[in-house]
């Protein structure tokens, strides 16, 4: 004979032990037009609505790489626990860029915001309009300085390299300093 027993559930104790789990992505903030310092401290805060942000680096001003001839960027990385799969959060990202006034009049060119995915836990993706690893992230010091701050240690899934070693093999040129 079966036995059912009947309990109630206090919810306050039941939420207070949830655990929020999901993947930790890696986000590369950029702005060169405007309050640079600004734009990306409006970003941050709206990336919060993808998960919980768990580190924000320092500021960095970078020289622009691909397209000279325009102003120096303020860059940052940022941390994020989030449920969302590759795609939502780029989406999401593109979205924040839209909002924020972001115009792509010229590839590379001066913008107000750039939020790029560089990694997402380990997942290799690629998908059209989708890579991650972040295909040059490797090759900028931009990315790799304020990232090294926050996740030294995260790897590129596609390079199996932490984040400090792709920064100490990284030839100079690129001028990148703390803000």
């Amino acid at each position: 004979m079966t036995r059912f027993v009947h309990f109630s559930v206090d919810s306050q104790a039941v939420a207070r032990e949830t655990v929020f789990v999901g993947e930790i992505a890696y986000l590369s903030l950029g702005s060169n037009l405007g309050d640079r310092a600004a734009n990306l401290l409006a970003a941050v805060e709206q990336l919060r609505a993808a998960g919980r942000v768990l580190a924000v680096s320092a500021l960095y001003e970078t020289q622009p790489v691909d397209v000279p001839d325009q102003p120096w960027f303020l860059n940052c990385a940022l941390a994020v626990e989030t449920q969302k799969t590759p795609r939502e959060l780029l989406q999401f990202a593109l979205r924040i860029e839209a909002d924020m006034g972001r115009l792509r009049t010229r590839e590379k060119g001066a913008r107000q915001i750039d939020i790029d995915v560089v990694l997402f836990g380990n997942q290799v993706v690629d998908e059209p309009g989708l890579k991650i690893p972040h295909p040059a992230m490797h090759q900028r010091r931009f990315v790799l300085a304020p990232l090294a701050e926050i996740a030294p240690d995260a790897t590129h899934g596609g390079l199996g390299k932490s984040v400090r070693e792709l920064l100490a093999e990284l030839a100079g040129g690129q001028t990148v300093r703390r803000f």
